[in-house]
């Protein structure tokens, strides 16, 4: 059978119980639908079962206005499911946060640019102006909003008004040097990932690799996660590091440290655009 151009992906957390799998399967065949891709694991501690499944709609019965309702009455009441279904034909809406620092989003627009990416960007939003001719040479929306602790709630509900208006479905923190309230995260919860410089925990603050200098580590690294309340403690969805020696200088730590955020990004972004993760707690399981 050859696969049509549009997939029904979902993605479960519940218990873990006898005939998950099979219960799933089985609403799947009995509707003419052909897998296309199933991974699952049980959390061995807290017996909690994963799962995330796709399908092909060629031949499937049921009209994607009826799937949802029908999976929910049969399949996930009776296990007491956590679930959510995608659409492969549903191009996610992205918007970007910048600052200054412009090397993770002249890769996030290179790959978007190139292709690489099923994603639309209608939005790049900024604390400072310096980044607006980027957003222009790729005809980006440009929005700045200069932001001060007084008047941060003020403009952050502005910027909540431009990313519902855009129907935006999820925000890239692009080095965005601005910690969000609380509200702004709750409002948009799973949906925010950040690139932190460092393989978290360690080295916060303004100059990370000043301080991985002085330590003399032998490795630096940098982590992709899920903004939550807790400033850089959210769900971890990326992560990586590269060596370094006594031979490299800072500048040379920088180097090596922005080539690997951006690669982390990268990552963290297209594992979010192909629902590859499901958040549990303040983890997350990535799917093969």
């Amino acid at each position: 059978m050859t696969p049509s151009n549009e997939q029904a992906i979902v993605l479960i957390s519940c218990k873990d119980r006898r005939g998950i799998i099979s219960a799933v399967t089985d609403f799947i065949s009995e509707n003419d639908g052909n897998i296309l891709d199933l991974d699952e694991h049980v959390d061995p501690t807290e017996r909690i079962f994963f799962m995330r499944v796709a399908w092909d709609l060629a031949t499937f019965k049921l009209a994607r206005k009826e799937i949802a309702d029908i999976f929910q009455k049969k399949i996930a009441d009776r296990y007491q499911m956590n679930w959510v279904l995608h659409f492969s034909s549903k191009t996610p809406r992205m918007a970007i946060f910048v600052s200054k620092l412009s090397h993770c989003l002249y890769d996030i627009l290179g790959r978007f640019q190139s292709g690489e990416w099923q994603v639309e960007i209608p939005l790049i939003i900024s604390n400072h102006e310096k980044l607006q001719e980027v957003a222009e040479r790729y005809d980006i929306t440009f929005r700045h909003f200069d932001i001060t602790k007084e008047n941060k709630v003020q403009q952050e509900l502005r910027q909540m008004e431009i990313l519902n208006e855009l129907n935006i479905d999820f925000m890239v923190l692009a080095r965005y040097m601005q910690i969000l309230t609380g509200n702004f995260v709750q409002a948009f919860k799973n949906k925010i990932i950040n690139i932190h410089h460092s393989f978290l925990p360690a080295f916060p603050g303004a100059k990370p690799y000043h301080s991985a200098h002085d330590r003399g580590v032998k490795i630096i690294g940098a982590s992709s996660h899920y903004v939550t309340e807790d400033l850089d403690a959210g769900p971890i969805i990326d992560q990586d590091v590269v060596r370094i020696s006594h031979k490299n200088d800072i500048d040379e730590l920088i180097r090596k440290g922005k080539d690997l955020e951006k690669i982390v990004l990268s990552r963290a972004i297209y594992l979010h655009l192909q629902h590859k993760i499901l958040v549990y707690q303040n983890r997350t399981i990535i799917f093969d």
